[in-house]
């Protein structure tokens, strides 16, 4: 099946922060994915609605309308992640969003693209308490998928997804590297031509050893932040707008 029209929703992991920078704008996953598809067929047409910091309810609230508007053949979903390490989260409810998402855009006659997530208490070990939300939440997703035909890019199993040479230093995004193979991983899901199972295979050598120090710097530089914009009732998306909020071509 061929994608002409595709168009990605969500938060930062979508909007591709950490690959790239402020300056030079952000690539990601999701515009690494746009250029596999237009490698199949070259008329693909692209937006990306995705805005850092959106909550899976402001991602339907926000994105999903104006994504359907474009009448799309493909979209990406893509949330729930800042759901999750919000005290008291209610996971169902999180889920509830999701899969209000794939089934309107099942209802509109496009394929949905959605992934599950990391185990983030591999990636992050001061994090462990949210692995037993993580493993709810996949357990969600991959239900509504099967209901709504949605593809899902399931790599939870996959011990390569937390080796630390696929994330940054924030250890929530990320590096190029990683978004390389998320992209390359949901061409695989979709049957692109020329996409396999490459992106799956451990990368060479050992990762870097994972030390207390290293975790305390983590939570003083990057957590610690993160808690007081919560506090503050702030969001790293406030006054963002999407970066291709219209539908263009992938490659003039």
């Amino acid at each position: 099946m061929s994608y002409l029209r595709y168009v990605a929703i969500g938060d930062s992991q979508t909007e591709g922060l950490n690959d790239g920078d402020e300056t030079t704008g952000y690539r990601g996953w999701a515009d690494r994915l746009a250029e596999l598809l237009a490698d199949a067929e070259p008329g693909v047409r692209y937006a990306n609605l995705a805005v850092r910091g959106k909550l899976a309810g402001q991602v339907r609230d926000e994105q999903l309308a104006a994504a359907l508007e474009l009448r799309p053949d493909l979209v990406s979903v893509m949330a729930g992640m800042n759901d999750l390490v919000r005290p008291g989260c209610d996971v169902g409810r999180v889920a509830g969003e999701l899969e209000a998402m794939y089934a309107a855009v099942a209802g509109a006659g496009a394929r949905v693209l959605t992934f599950t997530f990391p185990d983030v208490g591999r990636i992050a070990p001061v994090a462990r308490r949210l692995r037993p939300r993580v493993v709810e939440l996949n357990a969600r997703i991959r239900e509504a998928a099967d209901r709504h035909g949605a593809v899902v890019v399931d790599a939870f199993h996959l011990p390569v997804t937390c080796d630390p040479r696929l994330w940054s230093a924030d250890r929530i995004h990320a590096t190029p590297l990683g978004h390389a193979r998320m992209a390359a991983a949901a061409a695989e899901a979709l049957g692109l031509p020329g996409s396999d199972s490459s992106w799956a295979e451990p990368l060479a050598g050992p990762p870097p050893a994972m030390s207390w120090r290293r975790e305390a710097v983590w939570v003083g530089t990057f957590l610690g932040p993160w808690v007081v914009r919560r506090i503050r009732g702030r969001s790293s998306g406030d006054g963002r707008s999407a970066k291709r909020p219209s539908l263009l071509p992938v490659r003039p």
